[in-house]
């Protein structure tokens, strides 16, 4: 038995004025019609049977039919395709069609079930019945395999079977397209999920002491990508240069945006290019490659020496890291000297504070989703001092590296009472001794 399928809207059918008025029945066959068949249609609709047949009025093949409320279905009759193609609307739920019917064209084909083909391709989205002389049930079966939802002997019919038939048929047809809608939706996140993975970072970092960790929570359902983004290289002269930022909105174009920001960030970086250069080439890329000159992005860049121990530090309206030093709670940096956002003023210009970071320390870079979610029922967010306050909880707790990341981001979303709707990054840099 087919599976149920949700219940179709009723659409009006128009009655060509070929239709044959099919007879209401009594008696055994409607209760038959009520035992035998599943509901296809919501309160009220009616099904709707196109016959193609080359003498339909010769040959009465279609006896009195109901559907599963015992109601008459109605019925088109089409001598042949290019009738069958002008009576084919959107009401119509099924097509019984003649094997018989000459090949499309009046061509001379070889092709047995050209006919059926034809069909097929003129109506993908509706269920089809085969007709074809008793006993070939060969042929019956290759129509089925070729895409008919079932075949049906000429000289057997009767209204019982040709109604259970025609129900059935209908209910087929809806499952195995949302079978197949449901497989091609699978198909497509896999395919949009590795293309997504292979767009995410790997952070070029050989031969670097420092250790770095990073989370990652897009904000959109079902994604692996949002409008954050991130990456860290190390040049040939050992410096580490790590960076973050966000693409404000949500969707897949400003996903899209954010990875070519971070290619450019990349490739600039190995170029030589770091700093008020560096961002004010990135700035020319988004302006180049945004969809709406509204469009922004805050960004943060960090170049740590070679010896570990200091750190150029720019901003680009984006919020200050955080670092982490042992005997010392952890703080933000300094925000005096930063510069707007990407995007908003041309020929803006963007400080590079130097920075002290001593011997040991924590270096955590993040998006404004770590921060600016809601923290209880009041509403209030989160901000950067309760999540400072979170991070040195977390880390007098002994959380260090990955487990701390993933600590911050799952209580932010606790704290938040369900999923962030912005998207989140976090970068975390390590040095020990």
């Amino acid at each position: 038995m087919p599976v149920p399928v949700p219940r179709q809207r009723a659409i009006p059918a128009v009655e060509s004025g070929q239709a044959q008025a099919a007879r209401t029945v009594g008696g055994p066959l409607k209760e038959e019609a009520h035992r035998d068949a599943t509901p296809v249609s919501g309160t009220g609709a009616t099904l709707t049977l196109l016959l193609i047949e080359d003498d339909p009025a010769g040959s009465p093949i279609v006896p009195d039919l109901l559907d599963a409320s015992g109601k008459p279905i109605r019925v088109r009759t089409a001598r042949n395709l290019t009738e069958a193609e002008r009576l084919l609307t959107d009401d119509v739920h099924c097509i019984l069609l003649d094997l018989a019917l000459p090949a499309p064209g009046g061509s001379g084909s070889d092709d047995e079930l050209a006919v059926l083909k034809h069909v097929l391709q003129l109506a993908p989205r509706h269920a089809v019945l085969a007709l074809t002389a008793s006993g070939d049930a060969e042929r019956g079966a290759e129509a089925v395999r070729v895409g008919a939802q079932d075949y049906l002997f000429r000289d057997e019919l009767d209204g019982r079977l040709l109604s259970r038939a025609i129900r059935y048929a209908v209910e087929r047809k809806r499952s195995d397209t949302a079978e197949r809608r449901l497989a091609e939706g699978k198909l497509r996140a896999q395919e949009n999920r590795r293309l997504e993975r292979g767009l995410l970072p790997t952070p070029l970092l050989e031969g670097s002491s420092l250790r770095f960790a990073a989370r990652y929570r897009p904000g959109r359902s079902r994604a692996l990508l949002g409008g954050d983004f991130y990456d860290a290289v190390r040049t040939p002269d050992g410096t580490v240069h790590a960076m973050i930022g966000d693409v404000c909105g949500h969707g897949p174009d400003e996903a899209a945006l954010g990875v070519e920001l971070r290619i450019a960030w990349r490739a600039l970086t190995l170029a030589g290019l770091c700093g008020d250069e560096l961002l004010n080439t990135m700035q020319q890329v988004l302006e180049h490659e945004r969809a709406d000159e509204e469009i922004f992005a805050t960004l943060c860049t960090v170049d740590i020496a070679p010896d570990g121990r200091r750190a150029g530090l720019c901003l680009a309206g984006h919020p200050a890291p955080l670092i982490a030093r042992p005997g010392r709670p952890a703080r933000l940096l300094p925000y005096d000297n930063n510069g707007p956002a990407l995007g908003l003023l041309p020929g803006a210009r963007w400080p590079r504070m130097q920075v002290e970071l001593g011997a040991e320390w924590s270096l955590m870079l993040y998006t404004d989703g770590l921060i600016e979610g809601r923290v209880g029922e009041g509403g209030e967010r989160l901000g950067q001092d309760g999540m400072l306050e979170m991070i040195r909880r977390q880390l007098s707790q002994g959380l260090r590296g990955e487990e701390l990341l993933r600590a911050a981001v799952s209580e932010v979303r606790d704290l938040n009472g369900g999923e962030l709707t912005d998207d989140v990054a976090v970068v975390l840099l390590d040095r020990t001794r």
